[in-house]
């Protein structure tokens, strides 16, 4: 047992060192993991974001392309027209539905595969109202 005041020693160590040695290392070793961490969420994150942007102008792009393509602008059928205008894009089309009044709904998904999931987009297009 120690006295109040007295200088702890370890097992060969000088008078006045105490068993901290090192600990500063372990610190800073444990908050530079931290931060690699960080980063790397947030590099699969904007990746994310950047994939699910492209499903989505996929979607767009085929929707429209569709659209025009239901109301006689352009030749194909829609649905037809959809899943290639998604292919040029990196996408497929996972369902196509033409509705009334020449509207066209396209899901898209990305072909490219992400750690964090499937990219998917959907968009609806058709005729400017009257």
């Amino acid at each position: 047992m120690s006295r109040p005041g007295s200088r702890s020693t370890r097992p060969g160590g000088e008078p006045g060192e105490s068993g901290e040695r090192g600990a500063g290392t372990v610190l800073a070793l444990g908050l530079g993991l931290l931060v690699v961490l960080a980063a790397v969420l947030l590099a699969l994150l904007a990746q994310s974001a950047a994939m699910a942007s492209r499903a989505a102008a996929a979607a767009d792009l085929a929707a429209l392309a569709a659209a025009d393509a239901a109301r006689g602008i352009a030749p194909g059928e829609p649905c037809a027209v959809a899943v290639d205008v998604a292919h040029r894009n990196g996408a497929r089309v996972l369902s196509c539905a033409v509705g009334a009044g020449f509207t066209v709904q396209v899901r898209t998904e990305l072909v490219v595969r992400i750690p964090l999931g499937a990219a998917t987009g959907l968009a609806r297009a058709g005729p400017p109202p009257p």
